[in-house]
């Protein structure tokens, strides 16, 4: 699975890195500048709720020519689809960006104005999310200007922007891009482009039974690569493939991915992208399977990447595959350190504490590796994830295996962007802070690796059992994240990893990975919310309901103690034996309810622990959290893979190029990758 969710489970310790002075922004044309490793500098810029950050390509100088040609292809086919993940966020977004770019670089009035300061904000929000709903609330942002002043740049620029396009800017309409709210109907209430407007969930429901595999033991991920739309009261399919929906920047997919097959390292590899190709011509989902297989198969070589829709997070019924790419380069050193996880997959599914009958017989195909981002593009960019395992098919899971990988530059940039106090202000004591300070970003790397190559591949259905989108419905996402969180937090603790050679001391590494997650479930995580919201975000409510069941469960233990100090609030963990016991027991139910398809189960454990929030704490956070000026959000440009020709108009080298603002990139990249209409 897309492990967005890791960019939660990292949390913990991201949360603790701020920026340093905010980056000084230039004109609004691109340029960039090298910058020599030994004194990078991470920061780009900061603003509302987010910081930007750079990251290297250190495993870029090992590749030969032909493997660093295969990188540039694949990111440049990753970055011809950019449009398309607008366009799904909102059916609008593409019309306003367009709009408000030109705007912002044809604008030639007052720039110092507060009005003006503000739309540039405004202007920097929509491109950090893909459009106008923010990136991880998927509340609708709304800009501190008025509608009249939008008027007078629109007017003075020359620009077009009219009718609901313009109105929903201000309005409250469509305020929510993904709604997953109990009670309500969450695809028609969901502002995401994968449903026509007036497509209701039973429609979605309806549509979808009446679909059936060619073989029931591999159903068919029916619904990924489409639109489901109401044409004259009938629902129908709008197929993303070439000649089909999104087919002008499909085709830009496709003549890169060509020349990627041509310079793959293997046959299996380049076996693969030519089945991805055929994916995209024919939006045939037997084809994709055929590629999943393939893909996860091919191990061998240097290079992978992530391409296509894949995740289903932003459709509130789980059916629906957003446009992501990540192009990875192998860490060769971490990545055999941390294979040894791989090889003992069948040991932790053996010892886990799950039910005999929910464990499987043979884990297969699991592999781990390190690896360096090259370039990333759609639902990975700016905001990424930092870590990945896929495919998300059960079924090839299970058969097949899976790949997981960590993303190690990536969260290299978040650990040296320079640190803030906020990790002192919420641990209870200098113990926890030291412990956090010494062990924390250990536990913090294997988390995400038990979580990725141990968690997802950990667990079977029950015979006859469909599919967790089928039976625990908008419930699965979190679900299946926190189970994979689960199977990570109950071997953090475990001397097994000390057996394996991954750490030091397992039980100062098990003691801060625990005392971080709990702070981060019961408290840190909400500076992300405004105060009386609902936590709603898939990974932030499976943090939630982990660590309020455990520390619930554990009240007649003392497990988990909430301490309050000089008007302060903390969590201390007492008894870290009996916490890892708890996490045990609650890994074993989330495996039942997965396993089972126990529908008013899982509504139970999400909506009793992780939806509602304290109130009191939330407020008492976000007042402790004031002091502190890091953004709680962090993403990323992409460095530049510039291509250095010779003579006969040929590839003899590449150049890296640092972007220097974040703007600069995004206009770059509306001029050199705006594939799409404003309307599809």
């Amino acid at each position: 699975m897309k492990n967005t969710l890791v960019i939660a489970l990292a949390m913990c310790s991201a949360l603790f890195f701020s920026c340093k002075e905010e980056s000084k922004v230039v004109n609004e044309t691109e340029k960039t500048e090298k910058v020599a490793s030994e004194d990078f500098d991470y920061n780009v810029t900061q603003f509302e709720d987010i910081r930007v950050l750079r990251y290297q390509i250190p495993s870029w100088d090992n590749l030969t020519l032909k493997e660093q040609k295969l990188v540039y292809y694949l990111t440049q086919a990753g970055l011809a689809g950019r449009d398309i993940m607008w366009d799904q966020n909102y059916r609008h977004n593409l019309t306003i960006r367009k709009a408000l770019e030109n705007v912002y670089t044809s604008y030639e009035g007052d720039k110092t104005s507060e009005d003006w300061k503000n739309f540039k904000t405004y202007m920097h929000r929509i491109w950090f999310a893909n459009g106008i709903h923010h990136h991880y609330s998927n509340d609708k942002m709304k800009p501190d200007f008025s509608q009249e002043y939008l008027r007078t740049l629109l007017s003075e620029t020359n620009t077009t922007l009219e009718g609901e396009a313009f109105d929903v800017i201000f309005n409250d309409k469509d305020s929510k891009k993904v709604n997953l709210a109990k009670g309500v109907d969450n695809v028609l209430q969901s502002a995401v482009n994968f449903y026509g407007p007036t497509v209701t969930t039973a429609d979605v429901e309806s549509f979808y039974a009446k679909k059936k595999s060619p073989n029931p033991e591999k159903p068919l991920s029916f619904g990924l690569n489409s639109q489901l739309i109401k044409e004259n009261g009938v629902l129908k399919e709008r197929v993303y493939k070439s000649g089909g929906l999104y087919g002008s920047a499909i085709d830009e997919i496709i003549k890169w991915l060509e020349k990627a097959q041509g310079v793959a390292e293997n046959q299996a590899q380049g076996d693969a992208i030519g089945l991805l190709i055929d994916y995209y011509k024919t939006g045939d989902l037997q084809t994709w399977d055929d590629y999943n297989v393939a893909w996860t198969k091919a191990t061998e070589g240097n290079i992978d990447y992530i391409n296509s829709f894949i995740e289903v997070y932003n459709d509130p019924v789980g059916y629906r595959g957003s446009y992501e790419t990540i192009v990875q380069i192998k860490d060769f050193d971490m990545s055999q350190k941390m294979a040894v996880l791989s090889e003992n997959a069948q040991w932790f599914e053996d010892n886990s504490p799950l039910m005999e009958e929910h464990k499987k017989d043979s884990v297969v195909g699991v592999s781990y590796k390190v690896v360096n981002v090259a370039g990333e593009a759609g639902d990975a960019s700016p905001s990424t994830p930092i870590g990945v395992n896929l495919p998300n098919a059960n079924w090839i899971r299970a058969a097949v295996g899976s790949k997981s990988v960590s993303l190690g530059n990536i969260i290299n940039a978040y650990n040296n962007a320079g640190s803030s106090g906020r990790l002192k202000e919420f641990v209870h004591d200098d113990e926890e802070y030291e412990l956090e300070q010494e062990y924390g970003q250990v536990g913090d790397k294997l988390h995400t690796a038990l979580h990725e190559v141990i968690g997802h591949a950990s667990g079977q259905l029950n015979p006859g059992v469909g599919e967790t989108k089928e039976t625990l419905k908008k419930y699965a996402s979190t679900l299946e994240e926190g189970r994979a969180d689960l199977v990570g937090l109950y071997y953090l603790y475990n001397p097994k990893l000390q057996e394996l050679g991954l750490v030091d001391d397992w039980k100062k590494v098990g003691m801060a990975a625990f005392d971080g997650y709990i702070r981060n479930g019961l408290m840190t995580q909400l500076i992300r919310l405004k105060l009386g919201d609902d936590v709603e975000e898939a990974h932030m409510v499976n943090r939630q309901w982990v660590s309020a069941w455990a520390y619930e469960k554990g009240k007649e233990y003392n497990v988990i103690e909430k301490v309050t100090r000089d008007g302060k609030t903390y969590f201390k963990i007492n008894d870290y034996e009996k916490l890892h016991e708890l996490f045990g027991q609650l890994l074993r139910e989330t495996q039942r309810i997965k396993s089972e398809g126990d529908y008013a189960a899982a509504e139970a454990l999400v909506e009793g622990y992780g939806v509602k929030v304290d109130q009191e704490i939330h407020a008492e956070v976000l007042e402790r959290n004031k002091q502190f000026t890091a953004a709680p959000y962090s993403g990323f440009v992409n460095p530049v893979i510039s291509p250095i020709m010779n003579e006969d108009g040929e590839i003899e080298s590449f150049e890296i190029i640092q972007p220097e603002t974040f703007e600069g990139q995004m206009l770059d990249y509306a001029k050199k990758y705006s594939f799409l209409p404003a309307k599809n």
